[in-house]
């Protein structure tokens, strides 16, 4: 075999993990490799006197006439293994290199161990757990700096995790009660760069802007608090092992942080809550561990957990057992925010703005053409000299569906300088403007309301004798009173579980929505971006499955079901610039059992990809253009009877069988 010949057959591969201008396989997948390519490789070794024994990786060089046999000796027992020798043989000069690293302190390791195997590997959907925990943990940022062993450390301690038995732990520091001697709990508290989970959450429904007084119970080594009071925010924490000084005092929002799944007597989880809830003024954020069966049965059982090689304790929880715990042992609502993170309000009033905000629309209203009349002349000049307050106004009028109180409008005394009330600038204003917007505000509101208030009774939340002053206003502006507005968001509830009413208004919706999919008398299936354009019965049908799964940050894609009572949200890798997208989770909601069961597609499945991806998108998004004629294009490929594709594997055959490939979103032929 000749330089060419062997650069072709590789190039011809498309097996194995591909890192620069090499290809790397693991020798269980040689089977799949071109026979006269296994055959040289064998070759090779046999005549260089290398024993199998002596290497299980094979890199192939894409560019040159070169291969390395390189040896993980605990490839499949290390999640991350390390190089311990490695021949490297040039075939065009006739030499070969050896090299050690049996002594070397910072080897080589390998990341990302299910592309160096085939998928019908019984390890693959185990490698394939690994690397997402890895993704997830946001370790793979920089991939020049995590190749070698101390690197890679270093890279797991920044993020704030520790690497145990081959798997990642973010741990946090413990309540210190009647210590079991057993168990090692000041081994728990590790440093992180950036805010911890819990934390961003706060930060993103807004709680972080320095309105608010902060306590982190179990607040470990600090790293949160050190980055709260970097920006201004009154913050103070206390720690049984690194700050058992610091007095425990209210605070607006107390977090208690994967603090409850590292402490092993379930009484003192109880307590540890208990006394952190008592600290709460408005909000109590609790967070634990969350994690499967197949990955718990790799430690050793210990109480209601596991112990790690640390000899810390780790008591993992389901997203359901989690919000019982909380809510068994508070009396109060649980609100799930993301897997293993929820909010209970002590506050009653700021948890009724928090889920009514949760489904409160944000428009984006076009810019706004003023269209003076003749008989409106005097107003036309002092709207003319003060234009952006009377935008201003009009915006908020917009923002609230009705006619702002003095209290909410913060130029209230100039606006009645200038016209006399509120009430008669918007008059003047409403005749200003086109595409009657205020009433579309007004019914978006009005229907805001309605899917709040619904949810609400969904959640069998106790009814409040006193609402926020906000919502005491809406609720007279569009309703006459609370029992009219509880009636009615009890009716809008009641609905969903007529299969009549679902089919009908997704029926409704495919005619409204900018994108999305209809499965005749099955399904409807759109981009999560679309929520708010839905009927308000299928948003209140959406937002019961959101209120027992938690927030939607990592799904793309939502299938509401006619006849099942249930809703699915799935999440794709690389969605946006990939022209196939590989479904990674898939989170079913039975709304009449309200339980949730996940599905990663790892375990036993090949993952799926996304086909005719444009269908649910439109042109404001990433490679619109590009994707619709990539779905065009593939399908002249597809067999007619599979219009919602075929499996992976399936349709690398048949782009073999007509010697093309895929490359980004165009497609080529094979040389």
């Amino acid at each position: 075999m000749d330089a060419v010949q062997f650069n072709q057959l590789i190039k011809s591969v498309k097996l194995g993990k591909l890192v620069g201008n090499a290809r790397y396989l693991h020798n269980s997948a040689f089977h799949l490799l071109p026979t006269e390519l296994k055959d040289f490789i064998y070759l090779i070794a046999n005549a260089l006197k290398i024993p199998e024994s002596d290497w299980n990786i094979i890199k192939l060089s894409t560019q040159q006439f070169r291969l390395s046999y390189l040896n993980y000796p605990e490839f499949y027992t290390d999640s991350y293994p390390a190089l311990r020798n490695s021949i490297t043989v040039d075939l065009e000069y006739k030499t070969q290199k050896i090299a050690n690293y049996s002594d070397t302190e910072n080897v080589p390791i390998l990341h990302r161990k299910e592309l160096f195997i085939s998928t019908d590997d019984e390890y693959y959907a185990e490698f394939v757990s690994i690397t997402k925990e890895g993704e997830a943990a946001g370790l793979y940022e920089n991939s020049r700096i995590i190749g070698f062993k101390q690197s890679w450390l270093r890279v797991i301690h920044e993020h704030g995790y520790e690497l145990l038995d081959g798997r990642l732990f973010r741990l946090s520091a413990v309540i210190n009660k009647g210590n079991d001697n057993k168990i090692d709990r000041h081994k728990t508290a590790i440093q992180r760069q950036g805010l911890s989970t819990p934390m961003k959450t706060l930060a993103k429904h807004n709680y972080l802007k320095g309105d608010y007084t902060v306590f982190d119970y179990g607040c470990g080594l600090g790293d949160d608090l050190k980055e709260l009071e970097a920006h201004g925010i009154d913050a103070a924490g206390w720690d049984p092992n690194h700050r058992p000084e610091v007095e425990r005092f209210p605070c607006d929002l107390v977090n208690i942080g994967f603090v409850i799944n590292v402490i092993e007597d379930r009484e003192e989880r109880i307590e540890a809550v208990h006394l952190a809830y008592e600290l709460a003024q408005k909000l109590l954020v609790v967070s634990a561990m969350i994690a499967g069966e197949a990955h718990i049965q790799k430690f050793t059982p210990y109480k209601d957990g596991v112990i790690t090689s640390l000899n810390t304790f780790q008591k993992y929880y389901s997203q359901s057992e989690l919000q019982a715990f909380i809510e068994n042992t508070l009396d109060e609502n649980a609100i799930a925010v993301g897997p293993g993170i929820f909010f209970v309000f002590k506050d009653k009033l700021e948890e009724q703005l928090f889920l009514a905000d949760r489904q409160k629309r944000h428009h984006n209203w076009k810019q706004i053409t003023v269209r003076p009349t003749s008989s409106k002349e005097k107003f036309e000049l002092v709207y003319i000299e003060h234009e952006q307050l009377f935008k201003d106004f009009w915006q908020t009028c917009l923002a609230l569906g009705r006619i702002p109180a003095n209290d909410e409008f913060t130029d209230s005394e100039k606006i009645k300088e200038l016209v006399g009330s509120h009430h008669k600038t918007f008059t003047q204003l409403d005749q200003f403007y086109e595409d009657n917007q205020f009433a579309l505000a007004e019914q978006y509101r009005k229907e805001d309301l309605l899917v709040y208030f619904a949810l609400s009774l969904f959640d069998k939340r106790k009814p409040y004798t006193q609402l926020p002053d906000q919502l005491q206003r809406d609720v007279k502006a569009f309703f006459g009173n609370y029992n009219n507005a509880i009636e009615i968001a009890r009716e809008l509830l009641f609905s969903v579980s007529s299969t009549e009413h679902i089919i009908e208004n997704c029926l409704a919706a495919q005619q409204q929505l900018p994108a999305c999919v209809l499965q005749e008398n099955h399904s409807l299936m759109l981009h999560k971006d679309f929520i708010d354009l839905l009927p308000a019965i299928l948003r209140v049908y959406l937002g019961c499955g959101v209120q027992l799964y938690g927030e939607l940050d990592d799904i793309q894609l939502i299938k509401i079901h006619f006849h099942s009572g249930k809703v699915s949200f799935m999440g794709y890798e690389d969605f946006d610039d990939s022209p196939l997208p590989l479904l990674k989770e898939r989170i079913k909601v039975k709304l009449a059992q309200q339980s949730v069961d996940y599905f990663d597609y790892v375990d036993e499945y090949t993952p799926q990809p996304l086909y005719f991806k444009s269908h649910y998108i439109t042109e404001e998004y990433p490679n619109y253009k590009k994707q619709m004629s990539f779905d065009k294009k593939i399908a002249l490929f597809l067999p007619s009877n599979h219009r919602y594709g075929v499996k992976l594997d399936t349709l690398k055959n048949i782009l073999d069988s007509n010697q093309m490939e895929i490359k980004g979103f165009r497609f080529y032929a094979k040389k």
